[in-house]
């Protein structure tokens, strides 16, 4: 008897995060390094801008976890130097500069929040479903403003946001479709919190406008899957490699061409602060060396 086959099964979906689908718009190669090379290649040092980043949102997200009574501006100036991260600096001097620095963004930024208007969500998880893929991602902040959900995302880059920055973020856009599913209630609105500047963009999605960044995003799911299961249809062939020490070097697998086909490198500015610049020639020659702490704003 022949076997039966699998034709008209539903094709499994892709599990992805809005981080995930940037990744293989910015650079491919980074995306096969980042979420399909086992062993992962080894990332370069870690970058003071990332450190400044994680400590603001981490101290933020704190903030709201205290009681009433204790959400003070102060409050937060002490939270942010408990969460502070010291990795990617030039010196001490320097960490504890951007530690002051970092101090008064979120004690001014909280000056200017009511304590009692709790969020509906921080660092909350939210996720979908289409026909192509299962997103997830979580948002720094979900507020409610009369029945509609808003999307909240804090940045703390040296570079000021625009109207462009909130309408054309893909992440904002599937956060507000993700979150009106999960917590049944519309969501239109997304703004960028932009701390260093003290500034707020906005955002007022229509369904049409979120429609067509979901069906966006679908394209990108069907792309990367396809190419994911080539890659991971040759993985399956090769013997698994054997395990190493966390501090050993750790190189991208050898893989043949037309697997790197799939996965090419997208050469330009932004490789100079791409994690895997060591492992990828292209991206070599395509930017100068950063140094870690070369992200941050000018003093």
């Amino acid at each position: 008897m022949e076997q039966l086959g699998l034709d008209g099964m539903p094709r499994r979906l892709y599990s992805c995060t809005p981080s995930r689908l940037n990744s293989w718009l910015d650079c491919r190669r980074r995306y096969r390094f980042t979420y399909l090379d086992r062993p992962s290649p080894q990332k370069g040092p870690p970058w003071a801008h990332n450190s400044v980043g994680a400590s603001v949102h981490n101290a933020l997200a704190a903030w709201w976890r205290e009681p009433y009574d204790r959400r003070t501006p102060a409050m937060a100036g002490v939270l942010l130097g408990n969460a502070w991260i010291t990795e990617g600096f030039r010196d001490q001097e320097q960490s504890t500069a951007w530690r002051d620095r970092a101090r008064h963004m979120v004690t001014g930024y909280t000056a200017t929040l009511d304590p009692g208007h709790d969020p509906i969500g921080v660092e909350r998880t939210v996720a979908t479903r289409t026909a192509a893929m299962a997103l997830s991602g979580r948002v720094d902040r979900i507020d409610q403003r009369g029945d509609e959900l808003v999307i909240v995302d804090y940045k703390t880059g040296r570079r000021p946001l625009d109207t462009d920055d909130a309408r054309s973020s893909l992440a904002l856009a599937v956060y507000a479709v993700a979150a009106a599913r999960v917590m049944r209630r519309p969501c239109h609105r997304v703004e960028l919190h932009h701390l260093p500047t003290a500034s707020i963009v906005e955002w007022e999605h229509t369904d049409e406008s979120l429609a067509r960044h979901i069906g966006r995003a679908d394209e990108i799911a069907i792309e990367a899957s396809a190419a994911d299961e080539r890659y991971r249809a040759w993985a399956a062939t090769k013997p698994r490699p054997r395990t190493r020490g966390d501090d050993a070097p750790r190189t991208p697998p050898e893989v043949p061409a037309e697997i790197a086909d799939l996965f090419p490198a997208t050469p330009g500015p932004l490789c100079a602060w791409c994690d895997f610049r060591r492992h990828c020639p292209e991206g070599q020659t395509a930017s100068t060396p950063r140094q870690p702490w070369d992200g941050l704003a000018d003093d």
